[in-house]
């Protein structure tokens, strides 16, 4: 199995910074894509930054400039450094993966979520 921990949501204000982490732990062989995804009350889940096994990255319009995504291999771990963060940031964060397991092909897997929320 597989499981995705996510860790360093929580209460900011308005021009603030936050930085969120999910580390993947489990028969893991290779992590393709690794990437976070917001959701808000009463709206659909949507792309927040995504980055490629290949180095590429991809960002949605309303955080580009503001965050970044990285990665350690090495930890199988992704990161979510959020800067100037705004009133409508405030979500749940929710860590994605696309992993392969030992025996199986490549699978997606999604954290438990983490709250961000920024005041203003």
């Amino acid at each position: 199995q597989v499981q995705l921990v996510e860790s360093g949501g929580g209460l900011v204000q308005a021009g603030g910074s936050l930085r969120i982490s999910c580390a993947a732990s489990g028969s893991i062989v290779s992590i393709n894509a690794m990437g976070w995804y917001r959701q808000a009350p009463g709206k659909q889940r949507e792309l927040v930054a995504l980055s490629t096994s290949n180095g590429g990255t991809n960002y949605a319009d309303s955080v580009k400039g503001r965050f970044t995504i990285s990665r350690d291999n090495a930890k199988n771990t992704v990161y979510l450094e959020m800067n100037s963060l705004k009133v409508e940031d405030t979500s749940v964060y929710y860590c994605y993966m696309r992993i392969r397991r030992i025996g199986y092909g490549a699978d997606d897997y999604w954290g438990q979520g983490t709250q961000v929320t920024v005041s203003s």
